[in-house]
């Protein structure tokens, strides 16, 4: 039981006074002498008994009515909550895009958006977390006019995050009761998530009626000439076996080539697409089946000419160079450290320093400047290395340095397969390669260890090393062959032709929405000028990076639709780029609340949304009690009555 006004229970203390007023007897007794005063002993005696039963039946009838009254005014009543605390409904409604989908009712995400506006309450108040918005303590007008104007999108909010906001809002908040609510059809996510959850919500899921799903995977191009390119493109099917299922290829609205093609149970399957090259090519594939998810039949894609990186080698015995930066994408110059074009630095994406024995003065000024116009250097030190020349770069760049050189035989164990340099160039953690050796090597004095190789006494063997702007790798040892048989090993190859690839970011086929995409578009800019992605009407700025000799811009938080946006300078479109759902959104993995009973104490799972808004109204309902105990003082004051009337001792 609770009190709306507790403060009036002071006055309890005045209890006391008829408690006082019956224990001390303010009567004066006056003695009468009698003759024969055996029989009045007797009757006095049955008197005062009966009498005394008579007042403390009084005092306790007027206790209970001043008792009654009292707890009458405090206004005591039943309920969840306090009622001077205030409610608030935080709810979080998945308005990704594998909710752009039917359920038995009609579209998941709209038949959930009319079901809260229909069941929650008009007088709540709200906060509402969508997966790009959070709507902080509003109203139900306010409330019904986002939910009824939201729409999909491709960005995505992680349970995980959701919780953690939970947590965070209910921090924030003193003498307010929250309702935690989350709606969502749990998509990707799994059990541990929900373990170990504080705070206490209800979940509701929102289920497809339809359990099957074909997707286009992915992309690439294949055989590539002067006359034709062949597309290949990656069907991933997610179900029941499928047969004839249309399938076309398109240049922006202009049909190229259609065909049909069969998929076993979940399986992938690769369809084949030769095309005759053109300029600007603009294509989107898309394939006609009724299915879970729409938006993944279709995929967008650019084919542009591509810009060789340009790779300046300074120093000698390049040729292992020569094998992996190749014409067809890379435009590699060797130079002499005495006869370098120090005009052509800036003009490059990728300079690799090898095995210098001193590094001149002005070409350091010229490196540091490089640097910090978003450029790209490996550096591999020489066996007979001045430290000096190599540390006052290295300070200028990253506040690193080279120490004396060891003569040791170590073995390069270790792979850093998270590292951008190696994340997609194995299919699986290799273990027990045939490992590399070196038996001399400078070690590294690090202010920040991103090491790529490493050795068998856990140093870098080859590091990425802090810079202000730009890339810059940092070898421990000379890859001379009388100091090492690295450059007998499968790994040189990825390594360095990584190195030119993330020197320079230009365009891909296309990209995914909701990821961090860099692009580095060729072009030198003035100091006031941008670059604008642009699409029929739509017009943003994103977030970008001017350089010496290019611009890169961000595209993690624009665009949020799929299709072509184009890169416009001014008036002058430079580029096209293509935009497509992210994978993950196409996948039928969602949680089973039945696997999570056991680990998941806090988490309500409910059958609908009407029965969370019904079942929360009913938790806080207010039981009023004041008028039972008004009831009741009326009561002990008729007994009071009743017992002075007709109570006769």
């Amino acid at each position: 039981m609770q009190f709306k006004n507790p403060e009036v229970l002071y006055f309890l203390f005045l209890l006391i006074i008829p408690v006082i007023v019956h224990l001390f007897q303010l009567q004066k007794f006056v003695e009468t002498p009698f003759t024969n005063v055996a029989l009045l002993q007797k009757i006095s005696t049955q008197s005062r008994k009966s009498n005394t039963l008579k007042k403390w039946l009084i005092l306790a009838t007027r206790l209970l009515v001043f008792l009654s009254i009292l707890f009458s005014f405090s206004q005591p009543y039943l309920s969840s909550k306090e009622i001077n605390e205030n409610q608030n409904f935080f709810i979080y409604l998945d308005n990704s895009l594998s909710l752009n989908t039917k359920g038995n009712r009609g579209n998941l995400l709209k038949i959930a958006a009319q079901d809260i506006v229909k069941y929650a309450p008009q007088n709540g108040v709200f906060s509402l977390q969508t997966n790009r918005y959070f709507y902080e303590n509003i109203d139900f007008l306010t409330l019904k006019k986002e939910l009824l104007n939201l729409k999909n999108t491709s960005k995505r909010q992680e349970i995980e995050s959701v919780l953690l906001k939970i947590s965070e809002f209910k921090e924030s908040k003193t003498k307010t009761l929250t309702e935690n609510i989350l709606i969502s059809d749990f998509q990707n996510t799994y059990k541990n998530v929900f373990t170990n959850v504080t705070p206490t919500f209800s979940a509701f899921k929102l289920q497809s009626y339809k359990k099957n799903n074909i997707s286009i995977d992915s992309v690439f191009l294949k055989n590539k000439n002067s006359k034709n390119t062949t597309v290949i493109v990656s069907i991933k099917n997610e179900g029941k076996a499928q047969n004839n299922i249309p399938i076309a290829i398109y240049n922006q609205d202009k049909l190229l080539s259609k065909q049909s093609f069969s998929i076993q149970k979940n399986n992938t399957k690769k369809v084949t697409f030769t095309l005759e090259n053109q300029t600007n090519f603009l294509g989107k594939v898309n394939i006609t089946f009724s299915d879970t998810f729409k938006f993944d039949n279709t995929l967008f894609f650019s084919l542009h000419k591509e810009d060789k990186v340009k790779v300046l080698c300074i120093g000698n015995n390049t040729k292992f160079l020569t094998k992996i930066y190749t014409a067809d994408e890379f435009d590699l110059v060797d130079a002499n450290v005495n006869t370098i074009n120090y005009n052509r630095i800036l003009k490059q994406d990728l300079i690799v320093l090898n095995e210098l024995e001193t590094i001149p003065t002005t070409l350091v000024k010229r490196l540091v400047n490089f640097s910090n116009n978003g450029g790209t250097i490996v550096i591999i030190p020489s066996n007979k290395a001045k430290l000096n020349t190599y540390n006052t770069l290295l300070k200028e760049i990253s506040n690193t340095s080279l120490k004396a050189k060891r003569k040791d035989t170590l073995k390069i164990t270790s792979i850093n397969f998270n590292h951008p340099i190696f994340r997609d160039v194995f299919t699986k953690k290799i273990e027990n390669f045939q490992y590399p050796t070196t038996y001399s090597y400078f070690p590294i004095a690090l202010n920040y260890n991103n090491a790529i190789l490493s050795y068998e006494n856990k140093l870098p063997f080859v590091t990425e090393i802090k810079a202000a702007k730009g890339k810059v790798f940092l070898f421990s040892s000379p890859l001379s062959r009388e100091n090492s048989n690295f450059l007998k090993s499968p790994l040189i190859v990825p390594l360095f032709y990584n190195f030119g690839k993330v020197s320079y970011e230009y365009s891909k086929l296309y990209y995914r929405l909701d990821q961090e995409n860099n692009i580095d578009i060729p072009i030198q800019l003035h100091r006031e000028a941008v670059l604008s992605l642009q699409r029929d009407n739509l017009k943003v700025i994103p977030p970008q990076q001017s350089y010496q000799n290019k611009v890169s811009i961000n595209t993690f938080d624009y665009p949020t639709e799929a299709g072509f946006y184009a890169v416009v300078h001014q008036k002058d479109t430079l580029q096209t780029l293509a935009f497509n759902p992210p994978k993950s959104e196409s996948k039928l993995q969602f949680l089973n609340f039945n696997s999570i009973k056991n680990e998941a104490k806090m988490v309500k799972n409910e059958a609908s949304i009407k029965d969370i808004f019904t079942k929360i109204d009913k938790k806080n309902e207010v039981q009023w009690l004041w008028k039972w105990f008004l009831t009741l003082a009326i009561v002990s004051l008729l007994l009071e009555i009743l017992i002075l009337k007709f109570y006769k001792p």
